[in-house]
């Protein structure tokens, strides 16, 4: 059977079949609509359903039941079961589209035990056009690429043409426990920048609420650049880790929400010393207890598949609205790569 998918953004339409998914029916009409893992892991294909209704095989890992039932779908493995009309109005334009290029090694160096610091460069010092919240793709020929996101402003003060970048090792990773600790100064990769649909929703004026596990600081940190330039509203930025080693940028935040009455800074180890005087538990756990009332705020969300998920649920049971609510999950990888984004 096939269904008229009309898409109110781009004023077009197209057909899918019952035995496709939405993403595919648009792809063979040449339509092309967000999309990045296409296994419903980063949440990049979400619209909101303004008519219809759709299927999965599975529910996908980046929409809970709670956005479901709120009329959100993720296009990459829903089904339709009716005529739909679709709204993608709350995506962000890239600022480029994706480009491969040839890029030299800075320089390496240690932020935390298993946190390692990469900076590149682009040829002849040339800008990085990149929206902050997006990443790139190391590409490593038959292995595959491994994504990271960019821990930087696109033009990082006195570095023009620098990029900086947060890799966490995994173990038996091939490129961050078998590549990584052998680049050195002038060698060179090719990536491919930049991707993601990550971002700041500047449209957005609401008290704001960012939420980090691990190397998930890493697009946050790109972000709140921007954010505290352009007057964002005020922002509480939670950073969940197992211990205080973890926090890698526990003094550089520390240091910027001593200087900004606008920025609040909140540790969170799930495993601390005796020494520790901060928040302990799960970060998620640790935004409630401040905010038990979230319908007033915009949410960002970036890191471990587990530590979104229960925060999507718990902020939507105090009352977060999934329409102010925005995610990054390092699941938008394939799942047979070893390395886990940041």
């Amino acid at each position: 059977m096939s269904y008229r998918i009309t898409w109110i953004e781009a004023q077009c339409s197209f057909e899918a079949t019952s035995d496709e998914t939405v993403l595919e029916a648009a792809r063979r009409a040449g339509v092309v609509l967000p999309s990045e893992c296409e296994f419903g892991g980063c949440g990049t294909c979400r619209v909101k359903l303004a008519q219809g209704r759709v299927q999965y095989d599975e529910m996908p890992d980046a929409l809970s039941q709670d956005e479901a039932d709120a009329g959100y779908a993720l296009l990459c493995q829903a089904r339709a079961c009716a005529d739909l009309t679709i709204s993608t109005e709350r995506s962000l334009d890239a600022p480029a589209p994706a480009q491969r290029r040839q890029v030299s090694v800075v320089r390496t160096e240690p932020l935390g035990p298993d946190v390692t610091r990469l900076v590149l460069a682009s040829r002849e010092r040339a800008p990085w056009v990149f929206r902050p919240g997006q990443y790139l793709d190391v590409l490593l020929g038959d292995t595959g690429p491994r994504s990271f996101s960019m821990a930087c402003a696109p033009e990082a003060g006195d570095r023009p043409g620098e990029v900086e970048l947060h890799i966490r090792s995994i173990e038996g990773g091939y490129f961050t426990q078998m590549r990584l600790s052998k680049l050195r100064p002038g060698d060179t990769l090719d990536v491919e920048v930049p991707l993601g649909g990550f971002g700041y929703h500047e449209d957005d004026y609401r008290p704001i609420v960012m939420v980090a596990t691990g190397t998930g600081i890493a697009p946050l940190r790109s972000m709140l650049a921007q954010m505290l330039a352009s007057g964002a509203p005020p922002i509480d930025l939670y950073w969940g880790g197992r211990t205080q080693a973890a926090l890698y940028l526990h003094d550089e935040l520390t240091a910027l929400a001593n200087q900004r009455e606008d920025f609040r800074y909140v540790p969170v180890l799930s495993r601390p010393d005796d020494n520790w005087a901060g928040a302990r538990g799960y970060v998620q756990d640790a935004v409630l207890a401040d905010h038990p009332d979230l319908s007033e705020h915009s949410v960002y969300l970036c890191g471990s598949p587990v530590m979104i998920a229960e925060a999507k649920t718990a902020f939507v049971a105090n009352g977060a609205s999934v329409r102010y609510l925005y995610a990054d999950s390092f699941t938008f990888q394939h799942p047979a790569r070893e390395d886990a984004a940041a």
